[in-house]
């Protein structure tokens, strides 16, 4: 338990630590610039309507799942099924709760605002730093692949996670180090609350 947890901190400082004054001018940034402009420079009309409405998913996903998971426990009076759901639900309020808090701490401007030449489809407010949407899906979907590890769960579960995570970049409102940190910080909260559970 003290293992695990002092290795989320520490994931959790290895995510805050690069975005110092000094990582503006870094090499990773200019690495991120150059994927986003890369990524806005092959939208097709297409991919950008699947990639809204994956985005939009993450919802239906975090707060779906649990649900699901809940009122199929009650309805067959099965007390493993509502615990799930319980421990499902935990998982992404607590990464919810850290991606607000770190938000805030950090601040991190929109890739549209630090860099000009970085059109998104269209403007999300807040601040960037982590991805939202990915520290929630990947609480999300780790939590139910702990509750349930069979593969028929587990790889469309993360494949729905990796999907929301990528339409944050191809929409212009993420960038790559905002996503990496939400899928570390969204899997070490699950990871985290699975250790208490047991």
């Amino acid at each position: 338990m003290k293992l695990i947890t002092r290795t989320y901190i520490f994931c959790l400082l290895i995510c805050v630590a690069p975005l110092s004054r000094s990582y503006a001018q870094s090499g990773l940034q200019r690495l991120d610039d150059h994927i986003m402009i890369d990524l806005q420079e092959h939208r097709t009309p297409e991919q950008t309507g699947v990639f809204m409405f994956l985005s939009q998913t993450h919802l239906y996903g975090d707060i779906g799942i649990p649900a699901g998971l809940l009122i199929g426990g009650i309805a067959g009076n099965n007390s493993q099924m509502r615990q799930n759901s319980l421990y499902v639900a935990s998982s992404t309020a607590l990464s919810f709760g850290l991606t607000f808090l770190i938000k805030h701490i950090v601040k991190r401007p929109r890739p549209f605002i630090q860099n000009i030449n970085i059109v998104p489809i269209y403007r999300a407010g807040n601040t960037s730093f982590p991805s939202g949407h990915t520290s929630s899906s990947f609480a999300t979907a780790t939590a139910l692949s702990m509750a349930y590890p069979k593969w028929y769960v587990i790889a469309p579960v993360f494949l729905w996670a990796g999907s929301v995570s990528y339409s944050r970049m191809y929409l212009g409102v993420h960038y790559p180090t905002d996503v990496a940190a939400g899928a570390v910080l969204g899997t070490g909260s699950a990871l985290l609350l699975q250790s208490i559970r047991k």
